[in-house]
């Protein structure tokens, strides 16, 4: 029989793919700005490193530890080799947590709105869910997390930068909350985006040789433009990081996957320049919506999070689509989310809001 955690819930639905989309809406053209994906690519040295994959090898596993990878990550965040899991993206980190720290009973707290699948995976467990609203500035409001801890309390999720909202906490911040947290309490900080702040020193990733119950996560879909290839890991330590190796699967990373991770990861330059272009076009987006009156988040990702008041966001998004551009509805009544695309088309999305706002 089906466990009734899993009888009652609503299910992650991804996007329909750009040709699936195109066909349901009728168009030959169609840029999607709705999934927080790089626009500017990933770096022209993973196609080079693929393309020296001997195709003989396709008959054997892959390297279960991504040693090469594991190696170059420790490196640069001077942690440990051992403090690093890999999974099929952060999906599978997620899901994996939750599987190995949640029973039936324990209480999860996280923000709201945030990345749904943390409570997806945390009800599978049978956990009870606590949502805690954002602060007015849609930041997470530690001091009203802090207040929701009780003795059931068994994980607290950070996504930071947030999304939908994209806001961030800086470390020292995050750091203070760490002091006051039980060592029972597992807090799972999510840096998906943490790259786009521009700062290098905005990663909490150090704390953990500080905090044992402390978990960071990070992802190579968003900066390093390898959403398709599905790679995310986290850094924690002993005895976390042990009981998570004990119960990932083996081989979860394809020798495709673990190639095109490292080859992206050691051309840091190529990171630089795609988050420069991102917060280049992002300072451009706060200042349009500013001029047009829309509401928005301060942004430190590679997306932002407006309101269109009066009830017309639905509409706008729809008046979007049917020239060519998806954007993120669904999230928040009256609030559309963007990613930040390249140039031309920021351009062209701005100058259709206009002209829905002027109509």
């Amino acid at each position: 029989m089906v466990k009734e955690a899993v009888k009652h819930l609503k299910p992650y639905i991804p996007e329909l793919t750009l040709a699936q989309l195109k066909e349901k809406v009728g168009l030959k053209q169609l840029v999607r700005l709705s999934a927080n994906e790089n626009a500017f690519g990933t770096s022209p040295d993973v196609a080079k490193a693929l393309d020296k994959w001997h195709y003989e090898d396709a008959n054997l596993y892959p390297d279960s530890n991504a040693a090469e990878l594991r190696s170059i990550i420790a490196s640069q965040f001077d942690i440990s080799e051992q403090q690093l899991i890999f999974g099929n993206g952060l999906d599978e980190i997620i899901e994996l947590l939750c599987r190995v720290i949640l029973k039936p009973g324990d209480e999860v707290l996280d923000p709201e709105p945030t990345f749904s699948e943390y409570a997806l995976h945390s009800q599978i467990e049978g956990a009870t869910l606590k949502s805690v609203a954002l602060d007015e500035s849609g930041r997470i409001d530690l001091n009203a997390l802090a207040n929701e801890i009780t003795d059931k309390t068994s994980m607290i999720w950070l996504c930071n930068p947030n999304n939908p909202t994209g806001t961030f906490l800086g470390p020292n911040l995050i750091q203070s909350f760490l002091e006051n947290v039980p060592e029972t309490v597992t807090v799972i900080v999510d840096e998906a985006y943490i790259d786009f702040t521009g700062n290098a020193h905005d990663s909490v990733i150090g704390l953990t040789h500080q905090f044992r119950n402390l978990v960071v996560l990070r992802t190579f879909s968003k900066a390093y433009g390898l959403a398709n290839f599905r790679v995310g890991f986290a850094v924690c330590s002993e005895p976390l990081i042990g009981y998570l190796q004990a119960v990932r699967l083996p081989y979860n990373l394809s020798t495709f996957a673990e190639i095109a991770a490292t080859a992206a990861f050691k051309d840091q330059s190529f990171v630089q320049s795609t988050v420069k272009q991102v917060i280049s076009e992002r300072q451009k987006w706060e200042h349009f919506l500013i001029k047009a009156g829309l509401p928005f988040y301060d942004s430190a990702t590679n997306f932002i999070f407006f309101q269109v008041k009066g009830g017309d966001a639905d509409e706008l998004h729809q008046y979007l689509l049917a020239h060519g551009y998806l954007l993120r509805n669904g999230l928040r009544q009256d609030w559309l989310r963007v990613t930040i695309g390249k140039p031309e088309d920021n351009q062209a999305v701005q100058s259709l809001i206009e002209e829905f706002l002027g109509s």
